[in-house]
């Protein structure tokens, strides 16, 4: 036989990092057809470590002990026992045989909902038990918590090694490592430790923890990449119907919906540490659903989870991950009470899921331990700090972290920190860290001053014609004080200068108080959100008319300027006062007209096509559930999938120059997303408003359309710009998400991994008297104040990153050259 040198280099690696784990098994499990067996009991023989196959029968096992058999079983075979004759043996095949006689069994196939099925009996007891054990046995509870995250290449063989891409970094591969759960190679890249205590206050339902020590080496300075990981490995409680990652809502083994999606077999029942137990096996109804496959332990008087291991269906509709696995274990206080020990979470990402991909694992080991209860805290301690950073816990010393962690790091984990050092300083990983940054973030850093937004740089109106964009802001870190941050741009058929400033100062770090101002000169597509915002450097539409359809001429030229201060006396509760002055004119008056009577009631004063306006306001906003990265002035979300409400009121001075006007205007927003019982996510936009006094279409309501072919959030997608006016508004927008439910009880549809979305848009609004006398453009004010609606229809995950809608127009059919359908699509990577 011939060994090709890339195996015996293989080989050697393996065994020479095998000290830790003893006992190395892997296979296939088939039955007498040759046709794999899906999620089959594999443990070592009178234990309880062990595993369950796939859906293609594929199998990895290991332990840190010494076992000699392999023990392979499932409803309806008889049992196999497997003599191990070395430690490590790969690549094994089982077959087994159909059982010829069976005792006190019950075969189930398809739908286990079966009265008669053990299993249910179990999980109903489950179900009743749940919110009486462990820690919801106690009004307060309190623990030590200790947190590892560590990031890894995986798949490494010796062609991936001698890629021209590490030259000068070969001294990584001294850390390559096995993972116990799939086998394969991996080389660590990034690592996160805490150390935290944990308070917590049923009677209350508030929780509080408070880290001590924290350190990372790595990422440590990119948000982006920061932000991911931390949303990445979220809470999540076993017990809860929905368990989160990445965005998406999986049902837990133990939902009371469980018996819709799964299947249950009672597959044993064993003592384990000194608890007699019920071993239930679980796996998932359908492809394609949001599921897991494996098994629990679970006590059979308390019906309480000693042991859990379970990992997500590889058909499952999510992007990017490979495989999910996830392992709890509890130990058991005062012989009734069960309560969190370890928990174990491991990710395999790869842009595609074959099982000889490129990827990156993703680790977290959380280990709990000294718990204590019903130590009453003062109510106020729960209360949640603002923006509190205490630069001593994150430079905690060696000797802290030797004396602090619940388990100490093995040999590769102890050199990640020295190795990720001695990486940074290589040229080559260096250039490839700064481009993924980049494209990360839409900035170049150069030192102190990050460049961009480079996806800006370029642009397209009618008014300006081809357009380029160059800028930047200050940036020493994600807890930064202050920013400061610019641009300027040029249009090559207008032969014009755009420019834009702001800077933002926070004078008090625990109460957010910041103070900021700005000036921006630029081309706008005015009404393209009902809702205004203060962002003096915000996203222009005006530059994307390469990508519109229609007529998209109607651009103003504004000379904006404002002054804010504002302050988060609560956590997520935001107060904000601005004063603001702008000019708006038309940006070609030979395309677009903002021109007004002087007079309403006497024409014969002529019109003025500009504003000039002073204007002071304030605003509330306040998102519960919101979750941020840094501590700086600027912080960056972990999701979306939090609510908002949004209260604004502004007052327009008049008085002050001669193309100025007295108004008031009062906005409010409101978006909600909600989990629909497993059949996705929902989200509701409500906007209102209100102007009081009369204004002219510079400073009007335009109900806000998409000219463009692609999808904009809170816009009409069949609108055209300024179609709908109004100085009263109510919009409301319902879009559902399904995540791939439907399409995944269609055969053939079910493997595109596709995902549907229907959603609803409506607007009512109305025009006063005065505002339609003082229009002299030739814009005719029209409002929806017969309800304007459209409908829309979509297709996501398309190729993983695109999305196409087909919209509908429900009312105003009648209106000349009135848009009826449309189609538009956005690109985008989600999970």
């Amino acid at each position: 036989m011939k060994i090709k040198l890339s195996q015996l280099i293989i080989t050697v690696l393996l065994t020479a990092i095998s000290s830790f784990a003893q006992t190395k098994v892997s296979g296939i499990v088939l039955d007498d057809t040759q046709l794999p067996v899906p999620y089959a009991n594999v443990y070592f023989k009178d234990t309880n470590e062990g595993t369950i196959s796939d859906e293609n029968g594929k199998f990895y096992l290991e332990s840190k002990k010494t076992y000699t058999e392999l023990e392979v079983t499932f409803v309806g075979f008889s049992p196999k026992i497997i003599t191990l004759t070395k430690p490590v043996t790969y690549n094994l095949e089982v077959v087994l045989s159909e059982a010829t006689m069976l005792k006190e069994v019950v075969l189930y196939t398809g739908k286990t909902s079966k009265k008669d099925n053990p299993a249910l009996d179990i999980l109903r007891k489950i179900w009743e038990r749940r919110r009486k054990n462990g820690l919801h046995m106690f009004d307060q509870y309190q623990y030590d918590k200790y947190e590892k995250v560590e990031f890894d290449m995986n798949s490494i063989d010796s062609a991936f090694m001698k890629r021209k891409l590490f030259k000068g970094m070969e001294f990584i591969f001294e850390h390559i490592d096995t993972s116990n759960v799939t086998g394969k190679t991996y080389l660590p890249m990034f690592i996160n430790e805490a150390v935290s205590k944990v308070y917590g206050d049923n009677t209350l339902n508030k929780t509080k923890e408070i880290i001590d020590g924290n350190r990372n080496s790595g990422f440590s300075n990119n948000q982006q990449i920061i932000a991911f990981v931390k949303d990445l490995y979220a809470d999540y409680d076993i017990y809860d119907n929905y368990l989160k990652f990445f965005d998406k809502d999986f049902v837990s083994p133990l939902s009371r919906t469980g018996i819709n999606v799964y299947n249950y077999v009672l597959a044993d029942t064993a003592y384990v540490d000194n608890k007699y137990c019920y071993n239930i096996v679980f796996y998932p109804r359908r492809k394609g659903e949001l599921t897991f496959k494996g098994n629990f332990w679970v006590n059979d008087t308390t019906f309480a989870i000693k042991q859990i291991a379970m990992s997500a269906s590889k058909a499952a509709n999510i992007n990017w991950v490979r495989d999910i696995y996830i392992e709890q274990e509890f130990d058991v206080l005062n012989d009734s009470v069960f309560l969190l020990k370890r928990d174990h979470m491991m990710s395999d990402f790869a842009l595609n899921k074959k099982e000889d991909s490129k990827g990156v694992y993703g680790k977290r080991t959380t280990l709990f331990r000294d718990y204590e209860f019903n130590i009453k805290k003062p109510d106020d301690f729960y209360t949640p700090e603002v923006n509190y950073y205490d630069e001593e816990v994150h430079n905690r010393s060696d000797e802290y972290w030797e004396e602090n962690r619940f388990e100490s790091l093995n040999q590769d984990e102890r050199g990640i920190y020295q190795m990720l050092d001695t990486l940074k300083t290589v040229p080559r990983f260096k250039q490839a860290y700064d481009l993924v940054a980049t494209l990360g973030s839409g900035y170049y850093q150069i030192g102190n001053f990050d460049y961009g937004p480079i996806f800006s740089s370029f642009g397209y109106n009618n008014v300006e014609g081809a357009r380029i964009r160059t800028g930047g802001r200050t940036y020493f870190g994600q807890n930064d004080p202050w920013r400061l941050e610019g641009y300027t741009a040029y249009g090559f058929k207008d032969n014009k200068f755009k420019y834009g400033l702001s800077g933002k100062w926070m004078v008090d770090k625990k109460k957010r108080l910041i103070l900021s101002g700005g000036n921006r000169r630029d081309i706008e597509q005015i009404g393209v959100s009902l809702t205004a915002t203060n962002d003096v450097l915000g996203r222009s539409f005006a530059s994307s008319s390469l990508f519109s359809s229609g007529s998209n001429n109607k651009l103003t030229s504004i000379n904006f300027s404002t002054f804010s201060a504002e302050i988060e006396p609560v956590k997520n509760l935001r107060f904000l006062a601005n004063f603001n002055y702008r000019t708006l004119k038309a940006a070609d008056p030979k395309l677009f007209s903002l021109d007004y009577w002087v007079d309403p009631y006497d024409h014969s004063k002529g019109t003025e096509s500009y504003t000039e306006q002073f204007e002071y306001g304030f605003l509330v906003d306040y998102t519960p559930g919101r979750k941020t990265i840094g501590y700086g002035v600027e912080r960056s979300d972990v999701d979306d999938n939090y609510a908002r409400l949004y209260l604004k009121f502004s007052h327009g001075i008049d008085g002050l120059t001669n193309y100025d006007f007295n108004y008031r205007k009062l906005q409010f927003y409101y978006r909600q997303p909600v989990l629909v019982g497993g059949f996705g996510r929902l989200f509701t936009t409500l906007e209102a408003g209100k102007t009081f006094g009369s204004v002219p279409l510079s400073l009007m309501g335009v109900i806000p359309g998409n000219q463009s072919y692609f999808i904009i959030e809170n816009t009409y997608n069949l609108l055209d710009y300024y179609e709908f006016v109004a100085d009263e508004y109510v919009s409301l927008h319902f879009e559902h998400n399904f995540n791939g439910r439907l399409f995944s009880r269609i055969p053939g549809l079910r493997d595109l991994n596709l995902r549907e979305i229907i959603g609803i848009k409506g607007v009512y609004g109305t025009v006063s008297q005065d505002n339609i006398r003082l229009n002299a453009s030739e814009i005719i004010y029209r409002a929806p104040e017969d309800v304007y609606w459209e409908y829309h229809a979509g297709i996501g995950n398309i190729f993983k990153v695109f999305r196409l809608d087909f919209a509908w127009r429900g009312s105003y059919l009648d209106i000349p050259d009135a848009n009826k359908f449309t189609i538009k699509g956005v690109f985008g990577f989600y999970f």
